[in-house]
């Protein structure tokens, strides 16, 4: 083969190749934001059906902050005798079953709102476990008036995680 021939061969598949080389690449790329749309299209739709079951979840946690904020449990609950001690094991029972009843809804909400949540529990049945303990407190209902006039003057955990699911509505809105 002489040297013209091959220019020759040479000028005809140098453009093909150069041609086919940014074909390729022009396919890959539409296929790649093609691919990316679907995903955003999917994460849109995802995103109808999840916000509801989200704002439900943070409404259902709102709801049990405020069954049991110490003012409406206390309020709620009424001693079915004067022993401070049973009256105690019913509040804490009746905050544990809004607990357990509410459980399902961490897989909505962000974990750190959660453990705020969690958190304002404890709290709550610390502040009765405290006023129970106290040796001036001798029946129920000098407890629930003890748990009252500690928190008269005081924001409650209950209004503290409250004002954080809020927080948290805000940002997913």
């Amino acid at each position: 083969m002489d040297t013209t021939k091959i220019i020759e061969l040479l000028s005809y598949t140098l453009p093909a190749i150069i041609t086919g080389l940014v074909a390729i690449f022009f396919f890959k790329q539409l296929s790649k934001n093609e691919s990316n749309r679907r995903n955003y299209n999917l994460l849109k739709e995802n995103q109808k059906t999840a916000l509801p079951l989200r704002l439900q979840a943070y409404e259902r946690m709102a709801l049990f902050l405020e069954r049991i904020s110490p003012n409406n449990l206390l309020v709620r609950v009424v001693p079915s005798s004067e022993d401070k001690t049973k009256y105690f094991k019913k509040l804490i029972a009746n905050v544990e079953q809004e607990y357990e009843h509410n459980l399902a809804q961490q897989i909505y909400i962000s974990s750190d709102c959660w453990k705020t949540i969690s958190t304002a529990k404890n709290s709550t049945l610390n502040i009765l476990k405290e006023t129970m303990l106290e040796g001036e407190v001798k029946t129920a209902n000098a407890m629930r008036e003890a748990v009252l006039q500690k928190l008269l003057n005081e924001e409650t955990p209950t209004q503290v995680a409250l004002e954080y699911v809020k927080m948290e509505v805000k940002k997913i809105i």
